[in-house]
């Protein structure tokens, strides 16, 4: 196991850090002076963080591409009070050098509870249909292990081991409460479009050395992949009725709920229209809190501006400890707010796509 996770970055500021990461990402970018400057995105299961460098570049440029893992030796400071590292040295490490599970981030919980508790909620169906089309998919053990360890996206919200079975039953909890005010929704159809709408990210998403989109999802995103699944499960279910299956088909497309956001129809019936801003609300919430997450160490009650939100974000845990300030020094205090982007869903889509993160550091003279 590494020595140093991103997440003690405030511990080594300033410092020559050794540390393994893998890479999100490589660019080569021109110097302003002439000549190539290395621009990377690094990360562990802590985190992910910007690293450059300026010098002897031409030697590192082919000994990596992105998602190997990398040694590094370099600088830590801040940029723009965002943590960042000038690199000194690097070299690629053997996939028998690393330990996975040290650049993934992970749910904190116990995933077999939150398993369970799916579980409950399923076998409180009513519908001997739908309760039997839900088992059919937790009884296959592929679909079942990959739905406990696929993130929920690739980084705006929910990126992280377990991140999908979180996501869902948060999902299905709100969706329960929701169904106790509104007495004309059909709880079950519901609760069946909360554990489907995105079971499809189990194939849609790679997840071993980095999250990243396999072939066959950038190709046909999770939705289409969910038509197939579901198809494959109801020729297991002779009788299941028509028009029950069509719902549940319309749950999946439109529960990204605008065209612009990838969805090839509007949410036509209750449900699914609860399906969508039920969605959206449980993955910008998660948005929020692991952006507080990663600004938790900075002094100001107002967060750098969050891309998949649009907007910088005010900490009202901060805000309220703190003895009384102007609001324009509180503003002033977090980064200027950049162009804002093309609104996105939950699922950070614009046009259909979503985005995360992960090393072993040693303060001195280690060689990298």
């Amino acid at each position: 196991m590494k020595d140093f996770f991103l997440s003690d970055c405030p511990r080594f500021e300033n410092k020559v850090i050794i540390s393994s990461f893998v890479v999100l990402s490589k660019q080569v970018k021109p110097k302003k002076s002439g000549g190539p400057y290395l621009a990377l995105t690094l990360a562990d299961r802590c985190g992910q963080i910007e690293a450059k460098m300026w010098d002897n570049v031409e030697d590192a440029l082919d000994r990596f591409e992105q998602e190997d893992f990398l040694k590094v030796k370099g600088l830590l400071n801040r940029y723009k009070n965002r943590f960042q590292i000038t690199i000194h040295k690097l070299r690629r490490l053997h996939d028998g050098e690393v330990d996975f599970a040290d650049y993934l981030p992970k749910t904190t919980k116990d995933v077999e509870l939150l398993w369970q508790e799916v579980r409950e909620f399923v076998g409180s169906f009513e519908n001997l249909y739908l309760k039997a089309l839900v088992e059919a998919f937790m009884g296959d053990p592929e679909i079942a292990a990959g739905y406990r360890s696929a993130p929920a996206a690739k980084a705006l919200h929910h990126a992280y081991i377990g991140g999908l079975l979180d996501h869902v039953l948060s999902l299905l909890r709100c969706c329960d409460l929701v169904c106790r005010n509104y007495p004309q929704i059909d709880r079950d159809l519901l609760l069946t479009g909360a554990f489907l709408h995105d079971i499809g990210k189990i194939y849609e998403l790679a997840y071993t050395r980095s999250f990243s989109y396999t072939s066959r999802g950038q190709l046909l995103g999770h939705m289409v992949i969910e038509l197939e699944m579901l198809q494959a499960k109801l020729a297991l279910l002779p009788g299941f009725p028509e028009e029950l299956k069509t719902l549940l088909e319309h749950l999946i497309i439109s529960h990204h709920g605008q065209y612009e956001f990838g969805s090839p129809k509007l949410p036509m019936f209750p449900e699914a229209l609860v399906l969508h801003y039920l969605d959206d609300l449980d993955s910008k919430m998660e948005s929020m809190r692991a952006h507080f997450e990663r600004e938790s160490e900075t002094e100001s009650s107002w967060t750098s501006y969050n891309s998949s939100l649009g907007r910088t974000l005010l900490n009202t845990a901060k805000y309220l400890k703190k003895p009384e300030t102007s609001a324009a020094q509180e503003v002033s205090s977090a980064n200027p707010s950049p162009v804002p982007e093309p609104p996105r869903n939950g699922d950070g889509n614009v046009n259909g796509d979503p985005q995360a993160i992960q090393g072993s550091v040693v303060l001195a003279e280690e060689k990298a």
